[in-house]
């Protein structure tokens, strides 16, 4: 039980780790490219999380498992691309995982560290989606979580879960699976369906001349 939020945040380190290490190997950027962006897409959200309850050095730099995790995953993209490019389905399996399980030990590290419920919640949606985020800036392109479907909602969903369990005083382990199955399946739902909140559009029409 102790270490249970451990094993989660090295599990979703590893998975977003594999997303990130396989949008450089898309873009055919180099060992050392793809090393980088392993690292970013995978413990950025962490990082972040961390400075904002005042935990420093981040996890992700105190402790050296998190940098093997990621390089882990990022030589093994690197080397096995060709296999792992033709899994893209299973990537972005992966990268539902990894936003649920970020999103959950994000929530929970903010309630140990005696954040109030809400900005649990939000520091959770943080951990999840802040990898994926400095990923796409470091490629040029416009982040994930501002175009794809429902994706910060997903995090939200899994860290209210926590948050609320946590306050009901409800056991760890049921509220946990039930935030990482809620948010994985939404996840994979909106993708599969094209499940997405309203989009902003911009009439072509002309100004009316009448």
């Amino acid at each position: 039980m102790d270490n249970l939020p451990l094993v989660l945040d090295l599990t979703g380190t590893f998975v977003f780790a594999l997303s990130g290490a396989l949008a450089g190997v898309k873009r055919q950027l180099d060992l050392f490219g793809v090393l980088v962006l392993s690292f970013a897409a995978a413990n950025s959200g962490g990082i972040a999380r961390d400075l904002l309850i005042g935990v420093v050095p981040p996890g992700a730099v105190a402790d050296w498992r998190y940098l093997g995790v990621s390089v882990f995953a990022g030589i093994i993209t690197f080397l096995f691309s060709s296999s792992i490019v033709r899994m893209s389905n299973s990537v972005l399996l992966f990268d539902a995982a990894g936003l649920a399980l970020f999103a959950v030990t994000g929530a929970s590290k903010a309630l140990v560290h005696g954040l109030n419920p809400v900005m649990a919640i939000v520091l959770g949606m943080v951990t999840g989606i802040g990898g994926g985020m400095v990923r796409d800036v470091l490629l040029a392109e416009i982040p994930t979580v501002l175009r794809a479907e429902l994706y910060a909602v997903a995090a939200l969903v899994a860290a209210s879960i926590v948050v609320i369990g946590h306050m009901l005083q409800l056991p760890v382990v049921p509220v946990t699976a039930v935030a990482l199955i809620s948010c994985f399946s939404l996840r994979v739902m909106a993708m599969r369906r094209g499940w997405r909140l309203p989009v902003a559009k911009i009439s072509s029409k002309g100004p009316d001349k009448s």
